[in-house]
C-alpha cells in the first residue's frame, strides 16, 4: 500500500531533478531515465506521472511559476503604492530564490521549447501577460495615455532579457546589479 503523500514528494523530486539535469546537461541531452535517477525514482514512474519529457518540463515550469508568483505576492503585499509595487515585482524576479544558475538554465529551456511545444508556449504567454498586466496596472497610476503599457512591456523585456543574458555571463548571478538596471529603466520611463 503506498504511503500517503509519496506521490507529491516524488513529483517534487522529479521537478527538482529536472531543473538540476537541465542545468548540468541541457534539456536536449537530458533523458527521462537520467532525471528519474537523480530523483531517486524509476523511469516508469516519471513517465506515469508526466507522460513525456515535454510534460515533465511543463510541470517544472508550472512549479517555478507558482514559486515566482508566491514570491511576487509576498513582496507586493508589503508595497505601499504603485511605485513600490513596481519595485516589488522587479525585486521578486531577481530574488535569491529565483535568480540562480539552475533556474536560469531551466528558463532558457522553457523559452527554447516554447518554439515547438504549444503547452510550453501557452505557459510562457500566461507568465508574460500576467507580468505586463501587473506592471501596467502600477504604471497606470503614474503615467498617462499609452505610456503605462509601453513602460510595462519595456520593464518586462528588461527582466526577461537580463535573465537570458546571464547565460553568457561569467560568474554567479548579480541580482543587485540586475535590479539596479531595471530600476534605472523604470526611473527613465517615469521621468520621460
Amino acid at each position: 500500500m503506498p504511503r500517503i503523500g509519496m506521490e507529491a514528494h516524488r513529483r517534487k523530486a522529479l521537478i527538482d531533478a529536472t531543473v538540476e539535469t537541465i542545468h548540468a546537461r541541457g534539456f536536449g541531452d537530458a533523458t527521462m531515465a537520467e532525471i528519474a535517477r537523480r530523483a531517486g525514482v524509476s523511469g516508469g514512474l516519471a513517465h506515469h506521472y508526466f507522460g513525456s519529457k515535454a510534460g515533465l518540463l511543463n510541470a517544472t515550469m508550472r512549479a517555478l511559476l507558482t514559486d515566482l508568483s508566491r514570491e511576487t505576492r509576498e513582496r507586493m503585499a508589503r508595497a505601499a503604492g504603485p511605485r513600490e509595487r513596481i519595485s516589488a515585482m522587479i525585486a521578486a524576479s531577481f530574488a535569491p530564490t529565483q535568480f540562480q544558475p539552475a533556474l536560469i538554465s531551466a528558463w532558457l529551456a522553457f523559452y527554447l521549447q516554447a518554439r515547438t511545444e504549444p503547452e510550453t508556449r501557452r505557459l510562457l504567454r500566461v507568465y508574460h501577460r500576467r507580468l505586463v498586466s501587473n506592471l501596467a496596472h502600477a504604471f497606470a497610476a503614474l503615467l498617462d495615455g499609452e505610456r503605462p503599457r509601453q513602460a510595462a512591456e519595456g520593464t518586462a523585456a528588461m527582466i526577461d532579457g537580463l535573465w537570458l543574458q546571464h547565460i553568457f555571463a561569467d560568474g554567479p548571478p548579480q541580482p543587485r546589479s540586475a535590479v539596479r538596471r531595471v530600476e534605472d529603466y523604470v526611473e527613465r520611463q517615469l521621468a520621460g
